[in-house]
């Protein structure tokens, strides 16, 4: 999911570089057109390199940034899978006496026999 995410931005900021340049291209015109000197088309041109120059930095930075939100969501997933597990086995509590809060660090007493299963789960009639 993270590689589809990151695929989609990646061709939307490479349509976005595009366009960028197309526009560049038209300025480049323009100025051209407007232009009496062979300096003001020299100057024009570089205008329009300078500017897809720009362009191509602006897809590699936003490249890099999806890159490196996948990254993120991939480790924040991993850690975040391992952190919210509870601090006493599955189907334990510690709590103390009347108050029925759990106590953090206190001993945990199972719920069910070690094995883990309620007394009769493993019933079966032959």
């Amino acid at each position: 999911m993270h590689t589809a995410k990151e695929k989609v931005s990646n061709m939307a900021s490479a349509a976005k570089e595009k366009m960028k340049m197309c526009t560049a291209k038209g300025e480049e015109k323009a100025e051209m057109a407007a232009a009496r000197t062979e300096e003001e088309r020299a100057i024009a041109h570089e205008r329009r390199k300078a500017k897809e120059a720009e362009a191509k930095m602006e897809l590699h930075e936003e490249k890099a940034q999806h890159a490196g939100e996948k990254l993120d969501s991939k480790l924040t997933h991993h850690h975040h899978h391992h952190h919210n597990h509870p601090m006493h086995p599955h189907g334990t509590t510690a709590t103390t006496a009347g108050s029925g809060a759990p106590v953090m660090g206190a001993p945990a007493a199972p719920a069910y026999p070690p094995g883990g299963y309620p007394p009769g789960a493993h019933s079966h009639v032959l």
